[in-house]
């Protein structure tokens, strides 16, 4: 299993890889994107996981903890 910062540094790293977003990262997903998978149900794979884990973090504010991860 990852550290919590291994996997933070993986999660700003993790890119979207189908939709209307396709590439782009998935911490730069609009909000109203991760609130439509909330509401249809997040799998259980590490793809639905790691888009769990960014709405968690946009939706209590928690966006600045991912800055210094992306500089990396």
């Amino acid at each position: 299993m990852f550290t919590d910062k291994e996997y933070l540094l993986k999660l700003v790293q993790a890119k979207m890889p189908f939709g209307k977003y396709k590439g782009y990262f998935l911490i730069d997903l609009p909000e109203r994107y991760l609130i439509w998978f909330s509401q249809k149900g997040f799998k259980n794979d590490s793809l639905g996981i790691m888009l769990k884990s960014v709405y968690e973090i946009k939706l209590n504010g928690l966006e600045y903890l991912l800055k210094p991860f992306r500089k990396q």
